[in-house]
């Protein structure tokens, strides 16, 4: 593999977005070459949701916005991936520029707002793939959709890609989609649970397989927050929840020029809040069902303080922008205990 320390100045030299996009043309590039598709060795294999991981190393969702890439990512180790958020409409998201890098706190912030082909589009990209790994799929609602109305598209989401998934996540936590945290609310998650739960079971009937269901949280939640969240979960029999997204807070980074940037923070800075979380989950969970991590892994040994945390698998995409593909050898080999 050519090496990464190499290829960064060039990325870097690009404004984010735009070294983003390339990077994506280029993982799928290899597909068009016809080089195979590739899943890792069984290195620590470990059943999460029923299903069996060859490692505990995930791509998280929003890297791969549409599934243009999976072939390329299936190359770099991963023992998954999970692609999206993608929405029922296809959207261009907020105004550019809308992501922003922070080198010297290995940190992001974005404000993209959901922008993708639309479902349609990402299911022709999944069939059209070599990918034969685990697969997430992470579904929201269109930020044109009244909150009020979001289960319809969440449901709309579900019915298009339950074939072609390993696991569906739900995505209610981004913050940068208008209202879209309020489903995190009691009541509204509640309602948006006990529909998704429903049309899970009438697609299992109907494909002759149960594909299990994950829920993506915020980091900015409060202790009484996370417990209502667990509470309902394990009410509504959801298989895992992701914990967790981007922030809105700051901190870490507020002496930087780009921390008045409005968006979610992610990358380093992000570590110690997304990982209190999981210990608060975890024990409101008491093991009820999985947890996955995401936020702030840019080293093995973070990888590994997450399982510490309570995790079963976590997942990484700041990192990998700032340390390339050998952050998820790293993690591997941290996380293989």
């Amino acid at each position: 593999m050519f090496p990464y320390a190499l290829i960064r100045p060039l990325l870097f030299a690009l404004d984010a977005e735009s070294a983003h996009n390339l990077t994506l043309k280029l993982l799928a590039l290899t597909n068009a070459a016809g080089l195979p598709s590739s899943s890792p060795p069984a290195q620590n294999p470990v059943e999460v949701m029923g299903l069996k991981f060859p490692n505990r190393i995930g791509l998280a969702a929003g890297l791969d916005k549409n599934g243009t890439a999976v072939d390329g990512f299936s190359r770099l180790g991963f023992g998954f991936l999970e692609v999206g958020t993608v929405t029922p409409r296809p959207q261009p998201g907020n105004p550019k520029p809308r992501l922003f890098r922070l080198p010297e706190y290995q940190a992001i912030i974005n404000r993209m707002g959901f922008n993708n082909a639309g479902v349609d589009a990402l299911c022709r990209h999944i069939s059209k793939s070599h990918y034969k790994g685990i697969l997430g799929i992470n579904i929201g609602k269109n930020f044109d959709t009244p909150i009020e109305k979001a289960a319809d598209d969440y449901l709309l989401c579900l019915d298009k890609v339950y074939s072609l998934a390993s696991y569906v996540t739900v995505n209610i936590s981004s913050p940068n989609t208008k209202n879209l945290r309020q489903l995190q609310e009691v009541s509204e998650l509640d309602a948006l649970l006990g529909a998704v739960k429903l049309r899970q079971t009438a697609l299992t009937e109907q494909h002759g397989k149960y594909v299990p269901l994950a829920l993506k949280i915020a980091p900015d939640l409060d202790s009484h927050q996370i417990t209502r969240i667990a509470d309902a979960v394990r009410r509504h029999r959801v298989d895992a929840i992701i914990a967790t997204n981007t922030t809105l807070g700051r901190e870490g980074v507020e002496k930087s020029p780009l921390s008045t940037e409005a968006g979610g923070l992610s990358g380093g800075p992000l570590f110690e809040k997304s990982t209190a979380v999981i210990r608060s989950l975890a024990k409101a969970l008491a093991g009820e069902l999985p947890i996955i991590a995401a936020g702030g892994i840019t080293s093995g040994e973070r990888a590994l303080a997450k399982l510490d945390a309570g995790a079963k698998l976590v997942q990484i995409y700041s990192g990998l922008i700032y340390k390339g593909p050998q952050l998820v050898t790293e993690c591997i080999e941290a996380t293989n205990t």
